[in-house]
C-alpha cells in the first residue's frame, strides 16, 4: 500500500523534531559558555590558576562560576562534559538529510535544468562535499594561518562562498542552501569531535597522571569554539530557508546565503562585545539591517524557466511513471483547478509573489514530479489547498489518492 508514504513522512517529522531539540540544546550551551567566558572578571583571593569568576542569578538561586585557564591543581571528583548536544545534532541532521534529500532525491535534490546527474551521483556529491569541507578547513587551522585568526576567518568565508555557488550549480535551490548549512554544521561538529574534545581529554589525562597540562591544548580548543560561535546563526538561517522560497528560489540564492554569514558575524560581534564590556557596538545593527535589505532586494529578482519552457522539457523517468499512470489526466485537471493559482511561476492569487515553498504545479511534469507531496498534502490530508482559498471536495481528493496509489501498487 502507498500509505507507507504516510509512515515515512512521520519518520521524517520525528527526526526533524529530534534535530530541532538537540540543536536547541547545543546552541543554548554554546551561547551560554561563550557569554560566560566573556563575562568572567578577576577578583581578589581567587584560587591559583583561576583567571576570572562570575556571579549569576537564575531560577531563584545564585551561581558562582570560576574558570581555570589551563586546569585545576587536581582532577575534580565530578566533571560534566558538554559534547552529546553537538553529536546528536549532527547525527539527527545527517539522518534528516538522507531521508529528505537522498531517499527523496529525485524531487528535492536534483535539478535537471542545472546538471544532468543520476541520483547516485547527486548523493555522492552531497555526502562527499561535507567531508572535503572539513578536511580543507582543518588543514588551514593547523597551518601557519592559525597565527593570523582574522585572515583565517576571511579564508573560511571564501570557502563558504565558493561552496554556496557550487551547490547552486548542481542542486535545487532548496537543497543547495540546506547543504551549505550541513557543510557548515559538519565543520562545527568536527571541531568538537576531532579537536575540542581530544584536547580536553589530554588535559584530563595529564591531571590524572599528576602532570602539569600544557596550555596550548586549551588555546586550540578555544579557537575552534570561537569559530563555531560565529557560524551558528547562519546555520540556523540555512536550516530554516527551505520554508521560504524568497531565500532559495532565485538565481542569486547563493549570494543571499553568503551574505547571511556576514550577518552572523555582525550579530555575534555585538553580543560578544556586550557580554565582555557591558555595551555592544551599535553600528553592527546598522550593518546587519543593510545586509538584510540587500538580501531582500536580491530575492525579488525573478529568474528561472517560464511556463512554456517547463512544458517543453521532456519528462524524467521518475515523472514518466506518474504521468503515464491511469488516472493522471483526472488528477492533473484536479490540481490545475485547485492548486495552480498559487503554485505557479507567476501566481495569480492575491498579492502572492512566489509559489509556496517554491513548488510549481502547472505542467504535467510539475504535477508528476510532486506526486508524493500532492498525495500527502491534498489527498490523505486537508493541508492544501487552504480552505479560505479553495473548497476542495472529497471526490477531488479521492481522485488524487487513487492516481498515486495506482502507481505505487503497480510498481
Amino acid at each position: 500500500m502507498y500509505d507507507l508514504a504516510i509512515f515515512w513522512d512521520w519518520i521524517a517529522f520525528s527526526v526533524r523534531w529530534l534535530h530541532v531539540i538537540t540543536a536547541m540544546a547545543w546552541i543554548g550551551a554554546s551561547f551560554y559558555f561563550i557569554a560566560l567566558d566573556l563575562m568572567l572578571k578577576p577578583a581578589p583571593n581567587m584560587p591559583e590558576g583561576v583567571s576570572g569568576e562570575e556571579w549569576e542569578v537564575h531560577g531563584g538561586g545564585f551561581y558562582h562560576t570560576q574558570k581555570y585557564m589551563v586546569a585545576p591543581a587536581q582532577m575534580p571528583e565530578n566533571l560534566t562534559w558538554h559534547k552529546w548536544q553537538s553529536y546528536s545534532t549532527w547525527l539527527s541532521g545527517a539522518a534528516l538529510l538522507m531521508i529528505v534529500y537522498w531517499v527523496g532525491g529525485e524531487l528535492y535534490l536534483l535539478d535537471p535544468t542545472k546538471a544532468d546527474l543520476a541520483l547516485w551521483q547527486g548523493i555522492l556529491i552531497s555526502g562527499g562535499s561535507l567531508t572535503i569541507g572539513w578536511l580543507a578547513y582543518d588543514a588551514m587551522c593547523k597551518s601557519k594561518l592559525s597565527e593570523q585568526p582574522t585572515l583565517l576567518m576571511l579564508l573560511l568565508f571564501v570557502i563558504l562562498v565558493v561552496m554556496s555557488w557550487g551547490y547552486n550549480q548542481v542542486f535545487t535551490g532548496r537543497a543547495a542552501l540546506l547543504h551549505l548549512g550541513a557543510f557548515t554544521a559538519t565543520i562545527m561538529t568536527a571541531n568538537v569531535f576531532f579537536q575540542i574534545m581530544p584536547n580536553q581529554r589530554i588535559v584530563v589525562a595529564d591531571l590524572k597522571a599528576g602532570r602539569t597540562p600544557d596550555a596550548k591544548y586549551g588555546k586550540i580548543a578555544k579557537v575552534r569554539s570561537t569559530h563555531n560561535n560565529y557560524l551558528t546563526l547562519p546555520v540556523v538561517f540555512l536550516m530554516l530557508s527551505n520554508h521560504y522560497p524568497l531565500a532559495f528560489g532565485t538565481e542569486y540564492s547563493w549570494i543571499i546565503a553568503s551574505l547571511i554569514f556576514l550577518t552572523g558575524v555582525t550579530i555575534r560581534h555585538y553580543f560578544n562585545t556586550m557580554h565582555k564590556t557591558g555595551e555592544g557596538p551599535h553600528w553592527t545593527w546598522a550593518v546587519t539591517v543593510l545586509l538584510m535589505i540587500i538580501i531582500a532586494w536580491l530575492s525579488t529578482v525573478r529568474t528561472g524557466d517560464t511556463w512554456q519552457e517547463a512544458e517543453a522539457r521532456p519528462l524524467t523517468a521518475y515523472e514518466e511513471r506518474f504521468a503515464s499512470a491511469d488516472g493522471f489526466e483526472a488528477a492533473y485537471n484536479t490540481v490545475i483547478g485547485n492548486c495552480s493559482m498559487c503554485h505557479a511561476r507567476e501566481p495569480v492569487w492575491g498579492n502572492m509573489q512566489w509559489a509556496p515553498k517554491g513548488v510549481y504545479l502547472e505542467t504535467p511534469s510539475d504535477v508528476a514530479r510532486h506526486a508524493s507531496q500532492i498525495y500527502l498534502q491534498a489527498g490523505v490530508s486537508h493541508a492544501m489547498p487552504p480552505p479560505n482559498a479553495v473548497q476542495m471536495d472529497p471526490e477531488a481528493r479521492a481522485t488524487l489518492v487513487a492516481w498515486v496509489r495506482e502507481v505505487r501498487n503497480g510498481s
